[in-house]
């Protein structure tokens, strides 16, 4: 495979965009992503009060994107900001809900309107006449059962939504079996932890239940009627 296509290919962190240590991971830490999300939910302030009811944020290695529809919209405003060196997209994406945020009070303070303030705001972006799918979220059924078990047996749940999930289940548990056998050289207490988690992910599966998540594979979503960001849920098993 040419080095390009490798790079386009590879895993990256869903909240810094790292390919470091990234395996079949989403994010390279529970910290990172808690970082983003920390972030998002800090500027919910300036989303309602461009009265939006669906926005979306993702990132690129030269810019962060977030767009956004408001109540009453049938268009998307798409705003771009170039990333920092060394800096991550929680970090840039404050700096852009600053810039935006002192654009609204600004107008707001000279107006004393604030539908005038959110209309000056929404001015400055991109406006797109794209499909509105690029905001409106997906439905996923996902699994009911906590994530540490999958996390010990190195799945997904994208790998509990297939019919042949208890296979599946298995052959990870003959890996992680391999790896951590007290015979095999491995540490006791990481086996038993297999052990559990193994026999978790058994028992959820003869009886699996599911919940509904809205959202994108591979963008951060917002829903106005929640007042919240939804992070990135899990890409659909493929066929």
């Amino acid at each position: 495979m040419p080095a390009t296509a490798a790079k386009k290919n590879e895993r990256r962190c869903l909240s810094c965009g790292t390919s470091r240590n990234m395996g079949r991971k989403r994010y390279c830490s529970i910290p990172c992503r808690q970082r983003l999300r920390q972030r998002l939910d800090q500027r919910t302030g300036l989303l309602r009060a461009l009265n939006t009811r669906y926005a979306t944020f993702y990132f690129t290695d030269a810019v962060i994107i977030m767009d956004l529809m408001p109540y009453g919209e049938q268009r998307i405003f798409s705003f771009i900001y170039p990333r920092t060196p060394d800096r991550v997209p929680a970090e840039d994406y404050s700096d852009l809900g600053d810039i935006l945020g002192n654009a609204w009070w600004t107008e707001q303070r000279r107006t004393q309107r604030n539908y005038l303030a959110a209309r000056h705001v929404l001015a400055q972006s991109n406006l797109q006449d794209s499909s509105l799918r690029k905001v409106s979220p997906l439905e996923r059924h996902i699994p009911t059962l906590k994530g540490r078990a999958l996390v010990c047996l190195e799945l997904g749940e994208a790998d509990l939504a297939k019919p042949e999930r208890r296979e599946i289940i298995k052959r990870a548990y003959r890996r992680q079996v391999m790896r951590h056998h007290p015979d095999h050289g491995g540490n006791s207490r990481a086996f038993i932890r297999v052990q559990r988690a193994y026999e978790a992910l058994l028992a959820w599966a003869r009886s699996p239940s599911f919940v509904r998540r809205r959202g994108f594979p591979d963008k951060w979503f917002y829903d106005g009627d929640r007042g919240s960001w939804v992070q990135p849920i899990p890409e659909p098993p493929s066929a």
